[in-house]
């Protein structure tokens, strides 16, 4: 028997894993939630479930501190409510909260914890820390009693949130965890790797192209089947003894696709000047030949610079930014009008902003 929500005036004997609670059916059956049409069925002749505790309602899938955090919210005074949202280390009670009420139906208290969430998640946080795999899980709140809420830094926890998100369909809180994701693919490859595992699984496309740009980072990536010696098997999204990150095949073949599919782009990019549309000054007091020519022999000449080379092949966002770099430090050109100029580097701005929006195609 639970020791705080067993009650001697409860109505309701419910069992979560080898844990009594007893509870009241009114409470139970508020806000349209599904125990309150479970309560409605015929019984027959057998007697009711959760009457006793030898005939409890027996709840599968949930641990029974989840339920009791669960409780807990149904229960609280106003108060308690108010000291949840303003103080920090309730996020794995919140979490709680929200997937419990998502699964019965409790759409107003789903609502409410997970705007409590974003709430706290979005205040202003601390950068982030090395990558760490010492995991708390949901289940067991006490292990994260000391956790301050602005530093949502611990992967696992992140990933608990977008999934949690995509879940209730809760889009303000999936963009934050999305966004605090494409920062830290930059921390560590591990890092890199559960942003991509987390893009392919719930088939976030935001994440997917910045996930495996900096998984294509690293050189030596490969396949746990391509792991020869046997005694070195190491779990997806770890490094090897060789200092390599294990991925999975399908991740791979992803990798060669984007990485093929980039270098393509920018060899299409580099061989053929973008379209300059010349201002409408231009031509009334400019030679627009003598324009495009320069604008030409610009993009010809900095697409294959030092600078360009020395940057991988399918870095195709940072040969982009390079270009437009070169651009601001070209100065004044003899052979160019002004305006034209402004809208030039509009159009390397506009070619960088339509790579960064379709990064998740190439892959």
């Amino acid at each position: 028997r639970d020791d705080e929500f067993y009650m001697s005036d409860g109505s309701c004997i419910i069992l979560v894993e080898n844990t009594l609670f007893n509870v009241h059916r009114t409470i139970l059956s508020k806000d349209s939630s599904s125990f309150g049409t479970m309560f409605t069925l015929p019984q027959g002749d057998n007697m009711a479930e959760g009457m006793s505790d030898g005939n409890p309602i027996i709840l599968s899938g949930d641990s029974a501190q989840a339920f009791k955090n669960f409780l807990w919210a149904l229960y609280a005074l106003p108060h308690e409510l108010i000291h949840i949202q303003s103080t920090s280390g309730n996020l794995p009670r919140l979490i709680d909260i929200a997937r419990i009420a998502n699964k019965y139906t409790f759409k107003s208290l789903e609502t409410w914890a997970l705007d409590v969430i974003v709430g706290q998640v979005s205040r202003k946080t601390i950068p982030p820390t090395p990558y760490s795999i010492l995991l708390a899980s949901s289940s067991h709140p006490q292990s994260q009693s000391q956790l301050t809420i602005t530093q949502i830094t611990d992967s696992e926890q992140v990933i608990t949130l977008v999934r949690l998100a995509q879940l209730c369909g809760h889009e303000r809180l999936l963009s934050a965890m999305v966004d605090s994701l494409r920062k830290m693919v930059t921390i560590s490859p591990e890092n890199a790797y559960i942003a991509m595992t987390l893009a392919d699984e719930l088939d976030l496309r935001a994440l997917r192209g910045s996930a495996y740009m900096e998984v294509m980072k690293f050189k030596c990536v490969i396949s746990k089947r391509d792991s020869l010696d046997s005694t070195d098997v190491v779990p997806e999204g770890q490094m090897d003894s060789q200092g390599r990150l294990v991925i999975s095949a399908n991740q791979q073949l992803r990798l060669l696709t984007g990485y093929y599919r980039l270098t393509q782009h920018w060899e299409a990019l580099r061989s053929e000047p973008p379209t300059l549309e010349h201002a409408a000054t231009c031509g009334a007091t400019w030679n627009q030949h003598s324009c495009t020519q320069s604008w030409q022999e610009f993009w010809r000449d900095k697409t294959r610079s030092d600078a360009i080379l020395k940057l991988d092949l399918a870095d195709v966002l940072g040969r982009l930014k390079v270009v437009l770099q070169e651009f601001d430090k070209w100065g004044t050109a003899t052979f160019m009008h002004h305006d034209c100029r402004m809208l030039a580097r509009r159009v390397i701005h506009d070619k960088l902003k339509g790579v960064q929006d379709r990064l998740p195609e190439f892959f």
